[in-house]
């Protein structure tokens, strides 16, 4: 994994054994802006409950996420753990953070590449993020198969995302795979912001419904999604959600505990 011990760490405070950036979307887009113009190599993992449960299972993830440039919280359960030690933390909602970074570089002129997706989904955000932003400008994209690349797959990958000059590549193939894919990819490629969102690709395609603003806020966006795609999400949602409310709750027990004998 790339070392880049020359970045200034952020603050961070910690959800089981990840890290989560204590951050809010204008202070994450100020971030990735200083990256993109001093053409700092760093990449950015989005995360929530379920990406941190899944690296508190796999160590290797929760390496990639703790030497990311920024974790930023997806999640309003993360951003209710940061707000209560007193940390100033907002949610940076992949979909929004994609977005406020396609407006932000219009002006210093960045070019964006897409990762993930089909070719539908990839031409419908293509038309749908230009509509919303006249003049953004894509320098490529590109829909990988469904299965792990062959080397020389990943060396075509990585020559057609150079050759396109691009500022951010936004990665959208589904954690913890794209997260791995952002470790292994981040020393070949030389765009300076390499961003995971996830789903956003196919929320800003309009091939999933995002949730009302008042059910994220709330912290019942899970609901939402899962009324959407039950057969796909039941289990993250409904043997997750438990889950990870015990061991943060066993975290944070331990800790008080820890405090009081001390």
């Amino acid at each position: 994994m790339e070392k880049r011990g020359s970045r200034e760490s952020l603050s961070r405070f910690r959800v089981l054994n990840t890290g989560i950036s204590a951050v809010t979307l204008r202070g994450a887009v100020s971030t990735i802006s200083g990256w993109t113009a001093s053409r700092q190599r760093e990449y950015v993992n989005v995360c929530n409950a379920d990406v941190v449960l899944q690296a508190y299972d796999d160590p290797r993830l929760a390496e990639i996420i703790n030497t990311s440039g920024m974790a930023v919280p997806d999640g309003m359960p993360l951003v209710w753990m940061g707000r209560w030690r007193g940390l100033p933390v907002g949610r940076v909602y992949g979909p929004d953070l994609m977005l406020a970074l396609c407006e932000q570089g219009l002006q210093a002129g960045w070019t964006h590449y897409f990762y993930g997706g089909t070719p539908e989904v990839l031409e419908a955000l293509t038309r749908k993020l230009t509509g919303r932003c006249p003049g953004l400008q894509i320098a490529g994209s590109w829909a990988p198969p469904f299965r792990p690349l062959t080397p020389g797959e990943e060396a075509d990958v990585e020559a057609r995302i150079n050759a396109a000059h691009p500022d951010v590549v936004w990665v959208g193939i589904g954690t913890p795979k794209q997260d791995f894919w952002m470790a292994r990819f981040r020393p070949r490629l030389a765009a300076p912001v390499l961003i995971a969102v996830g789903a956003a690709f196919n929320f800003h395609a309009g091939h999933i419904h995002q949730a009302p603003r008042w059910m994220m806020w709330c912290g019942l966006e899970w609901l939402f999604r899962l009324a959407m795609e039950p057969a796909r999400l039941w289990r993250r949602y409904l043997i997750g959600i438990p889950r990870f409310v015990w061991l943060v709750a066993r975290q944070s027990f331990g800790s008080h505990a820890r405090e009081k004998s001390a």
